[in-house]
């Protein structure tokens, strides 16, 4: 049984879907004023592995992941850049989109835009007002009502009273608890709005979530995750207002993702201490490097970003591939590697004892390809293809992987360059003229690439 841990209850649960045999799920995704950097990959990988691990499980699973494309931050973008908000959002939907596939990321099954649904927000807080849970306010803005709702505070493990006593001092006459958040902002000028029962205006943030969720997944659905930064407020209010409006109790289980950390601080925009995906992804051999070092630690935990770390996950990939070279390519078997990595799965993704697996086999391999065991060492194979591919990993031609890498400054051998070279050394020690054999190794070696040498000769090389 799948066990997770649920941030309403700090505990882990079992997995009890609503409806027996499927899973929905609404993750929280982007808002699309910038590129996404670390922090934001290790997020959408994390719930890309839940999606692809609940559905090797044989569960159906109705995967949601919004986009915010009408927020505070878009608007001011805009106004920055001097173009239109549709432009700015266009643009870095197109770039989530495409560092989101170089990083082997699922689509999910729904990514609905918060524009597109302005007609059931308004419908949302409509219901909001008309059970008492919200207020229109003198400036035209609507907000929500926190002390209202009974249960606020119970996902964060926040009180109300300390909440207030830490509450900043705002000149806003039109809130009846500084607690209070908007729903409804009043139109402003320049500013996108629509028409709407209490005046044209747009939506707030937190009712974006709450009216997309339960448009596509219902009132009552299985899983809600995002980052650990969104429990407070963000997931907060989304419980007062979606409860609140509907009556149900929303989300069973909550799953949130820990920080991606530089110098144990957190990566964040507002901190200026980020790197995106697309800045990283041109100094790594392959994408997979970095989902390798994301998945590598525990979702829930911190992850500290450095450059040691990235060539530690490199290393463990390529010592993976290597074991998968030269392996025919057979149907895949379980034994009881699949048994243990199903079993740490169960246990709240536990994707580090996970790839311990996939390391175990690795070391499995090599020994049974050194002992001329060749049927055992392709059917090892097959299964360490096949429980990587659970986690997104190994899914690279073996072959292919070897000849991946960031080419050294100056060094501009393709590969076809570098198979001539290897063939003139071939000659060259053929002849026993040793001096130039050592010359083609030294320049190879100086443009990065290792030579895999054998009693035969050099069989393969690969870029370091």
């Amino acid at each position: 049984m799948i066990r997770i841990h649920n941030s309403m209850t700090g505990e882990k649960q079992p997995l009890q879907p609503i409806i027996p045999g499927q899973v929905r799920m609404y993750v929280c995704g982007m808002t699309v004023y910038d590129y996404i950097h670390i922090g934001h990959a290790r997020m959408l990988t994390a719930f890309d592995m839940v999606s692809r691990y609940l559905r090797y499980r044989g569960l159906e699973v109705t995967y949601v992941r919004n986009i915010t494309d009408i927020d505070d931050k878009i608007i001011k973008r805009a106004a920055e850049n001097g173009e239109p908000i549709g432009a700015v959002t266009g643009r870095f939907i197109q770039a989530m989109n495409e560092d989101a596939a170089a990083l082997g990321l699922t689509r999910p099954d729904f990514e609905p835009r918060a524009t597109q649904y302005v007609p059931n927000i308004i419908t949302m807080i409509g219901q909001l007002i008309d059970r008492g849970y919200a207020y229109v306010a003198a400036d035209g803005d609507v907000l929500y009502a926190v002390a209202k709702f009974e249960g606020y505070g119970k996902l964060s493990g926040k009180r109300l009273a300390d909440l207030r006593a830490g509450a900043r001092v705002e000149v806003d006459e039109g809130k009846r608890d500084p607690l209070d958040f908007v729903l409804w902002k009043h139109a402003k000028p320049g500013e996108p709005a629509w028409d709407s029962p209490w005046g044209s205006g747009r939506p707030g943030w937190h009712i974006e979530c709450s009216a997309m969720s339960t448009a596509i997944l219902g009132t009552h659905f299985d899983i809600h995750g995002g980052g650990m930064d969104l429990k407070f407020p963000h997931h907060e209010n989304e419980i007062a207002q979606s409860c609140g409006a509907n009556g149900d109790k929303f989300a069973d289980i909550w799953i949130h993702n820990g920080f991606v950390n530089i110098d144990d601080e957190k990566m964040s925009k507002s901190l200026g201490n980020f790197f995106t995906v697309r800045e990283v992804l041109p100094r790594l051999r392959h994408a997979e490097v970095l989902r390798y070092f994301i998945l590598s630690s525990h979702y829930r935990g911190p992850i500290n970003y450095s450059l040691e770390q990235l060539e530690q996950a490199d290393s463990a990939l390529l010592r993976i591939y290597t074991a998968l070279r030269d392996l025919p390519v057979v149907a895949a078997a379980e034994s009881a590697y699949s048994a243990r990595f199903r079993e740490v799965m169960d246990d709240d993704f536990n994707t580090p004892e996970a790839i311990a697996v996939l390391q175990n086999i690795t070391r499995e391999v090599n020994s049974a390809k050194a002992a001329g065991q060749e049927a055992k060492a392709a059917a090892l194979g097959a299964e360490l293809r096949s429980l990587g591919g659970v986690l997104g990993l190994a899914q690279v031609d073996p072959q292919v992987w070897a000849r991946l890498g960031v080419s050294k400054p100056g060094a501009t051998l393709t590969d076809a360059a570098i198979d001539e070279l290897i063939a003139a050394r071939i000659a060259a020690r053929k002849t026993k003229n040793w001096a130039e054999s050592d010359r083609i190794r030294d320049e190879l070696v100086k443009a990065g690439i290792v030579l895999e040498d054998k009693p035969g000769g050099t069989t393969s090389w690969r870029r370091a």
